[in-house]
């Protein structure tokens, strides 16, 4: 069967400072935080292959200037880096069974979340039909809105927040805890290897729980809304089709289409 791997960076055990996320340059931190996640990505695959020994399985890095090391990544994973010269669903068809999202962060906003933001840091908030949502939230809804039928979550792994959210989204979805966030660049991680172990067997779990995991399904029409930091431009979300500026921080887009949007 198949199987998609999403990661972002910010969730990963052992990241909780924005110089291992942000910039181009490889510079140390970087690449210690490039390990730390194909880590967690290598774990989850071989929890998937533990339960599905002909699984084919698709990896998309999707953190902005890219998390993981292909030199790293399981030989056994297909790949997709980052970058967006792909539009979403980036790769992902109905042909999968299901998905897991590795290294997610919470949304912005959020007390205390280690590294919680929305895309950017000039973001106050999304919403989608009304409800306030993160990054989790926009791929989760990604994986249930696609065209030729839903593709479940099965699996999330990030902070003590992430995981909540998760379980808000879909109580049936497994989770595994990286960390405890304290502050915005601070958190209690867990020992890697006690968050591999636990990534490998609930990512077997996983699999053969897909018939009893949801996915997360948002009927169309779809009303998104994105509120910015005063000063900030909308300039990259008026370009988007059916947006409007509600106010000078404010846009929201109606449409039909969920890969229309911006989350």
């Amino acid at each position: 069967m198949k199987w998609y791997i999403m990661t972002d960076l910010e969730g990963a055990c052992r990241v909780e400072r924005w110089v291992q996320c942000d910039g181009s340059e490889l510079h140390y931190e970087r690449l210690e935080a490039r390990r730390f996640i194909t880590a967690e990505a290598n774990a989850t695959a071989a929890g998937i292959i533990d339960a599905d020994p002909d699984a084919d399985i698709v990896l998309w890095d999707g953190h902005g200037p890219g998390c993981i090391d292909p030199s790293l990544l399981d030989p056994r994973v297909s790949f997709i880096p980052h970058g967006w010269r792909i539009p979403a669903p980036f790769g992902l068809t109905s042909e999968f069974a299901g998905a897991f999202v590795l290294g997610t962060h919470s949304r912005a906003g959020t007390s205390n979340g280690c590294l919680a933001h929305t895309m950017a840091d000039n973001v106050i908030g999304y919403w989608l039909n009304g409800r306030e949502i993160g990054e989790l939230a926009g791929r989760m809804a990604m994986a249930g809105g696609l065209p030729d039928g839903p593709v479940p979550v099965l699996l999330v792994s990030g902070c003590n927040f992430a995981c909540a959210e998760a379980h808000d989204l879909v109580p049936e979805v497994l989770t595994v805890e990286t960390k405890l966030s304290l502050a915005p660049e601070r958190a209690q991680h867990r020992p890697p290897a006690t968050v591999h172990a636990e990534l490998r067997a609930q990512a077997a779990a996983a699999v053969h729980a897909r018939d009893d995991i949801p996915p997360f399904v948002v009927p169309a029409p779809y009303t998104v809304r994105a509120k910015l930091t005063e000063g900030s431009s909308l300039d990259c979300y008026l370009r988007h089709p059916h947006t409007t500026r509600i106010d000078e921080q404010t846009a929201e887009q109606v449409t039909a289409n969920l890969y229309e949007t911006w989350i």
